[in-house]
């Protein structure tokens, strides 16, 4: 399908991970990129080529406004986590918001990023607020392709990377249960090409994003143990004892090391899936070539999010 080389796009969070690698690649096609973000004047190499603009969710006018004119919508918008007013059902809420905006404003079709395995059935949080905002957007009046992505390695990926840095640094690594549960990590620049894909379909679709290989965790440890050149013991732990161990840690490098919802999510086998996979770049032969310097500065979640937006809002309080 032919588009016009000057038609605009709307990446939320093309400052932040998988959105920045969507926005890049629609920049290399010829699109012009527009952002909402959180983080309108962080330092990032698309800083200087993408129009960027603050998440307005407290006003529907001025957040419908900011997607007058766009083609696609692609949606990366979510919190992994719950911090202070921060929560999963602030998340829903202001999702369905956006949805509602790209109606108004004309918007041709929504590219929402979600997760594997959401259900609204859920016993946990995470999965169930993922499943509540695709049901949003499947009522929202916008034609729409979702996409769930397994979890994510290349770049700046936290997963891979804290595992690396933990192997590196800690005298054992704990694994939760028996290690036998699969997962399917999926690069993050072939997520960014499934959705660019996804954005020239004609119909509603759902799809999953998941990589060529399939391994159990304790696998993907023992090869990322590996590719760093270490023999740090590996030690089964009850999944009550990991997060008590992941909270610990926490206090160490001042961040959320791996949630509650994380940790049973990953357990059930929420990290694979049942269709075919649409990733073609091998996570074994990435961490090959990069496991000489993965894992050797730690991915902080809080840095990247929370304390740069705490420090925004303090700043404009204060003045």
């Amino acid at each position: 399908m032919s588009v016009r080389a000057t038609e605009t796009d709307l990446v939320t969070g093309a400052f932040s991970y998988s959105g920045s690698r969507i926005a890049q690649l629609l920049k290399d096609s010829g699109r012009e990129v527009r952002t909402l973000t959180h983080h309108p004047d962080r330092e990032h190499p698309l800083r200087a080529r993408v129009q960027a603009l603050p998440y307005r969710f407290d006003d529907p006018v001025a957040l419908a406004r900011s997607l007058e004119g766009i083609s696609t919508l692609y949606n990366t918008y979510w919190v992994r986590f719950e911090r202070g007013r921060t929560t999963f059902a602030e998340a829903v809420a202001n999702s369905r918001a956006l949805f509602e905006a790209a109606r108004r404003a004309g918007v041709a079709r929504i590219v929402h990023v979600s997760i594997a395995n959401p259900s609204i059935d859920s016993a946990l949080a995470y999965y169930r607020g993922k499943a509540l905002v695709e049901q949003a957007l499947t009522t929202a009046g916008v034609p729409y392709a979702i996409v769930r992505p397994t979890f994510f390695f290349g770049g700046g990926d936290i997963l891979a990377n804290n595992i690396a840095w933990i192997l590196r640094r800690m005298p054992l690594f704990v694994v939760p249960g028996d290690g036998r549960y699969l997962v399917q990590p999926i690069h993050v620049d072939d997520l960014a090409r499934i959705c660019l894909h996804a954005a020239y379909g004609r119909s509603d679709v759902i799809m999953d994003a998941a990589g060529p290989e399939t391994m159990s965790f304790e696998e993907l440890v023992r090869a990322i143990r590996d590719a760093v050149g270490r023999r740090t013991p590996i030690l089964h732990a009850p999944p009550a004892a990991m997060a008590a161990f992941a909270r610990a840690l926490g206090l160490i490098v001042r961040d959320v090391v791996l949630t509650g919802d994380e940790i049973r999510g990953l357990i059930a086998g929420l990290l694979v899936s049942q269709q075919p996979a649409l990733g073609c770049i091998s996570f074994i032969e990435w961490l090959n070539e990069r496991g000489p310097t993965l894992g050797r500065a730690y991915a902080n979640e809080l840095d990247r999010h929370f304390r740069i937006h705490e420090a925004l809002t303090l700043e404009r309080t204060a003045r």
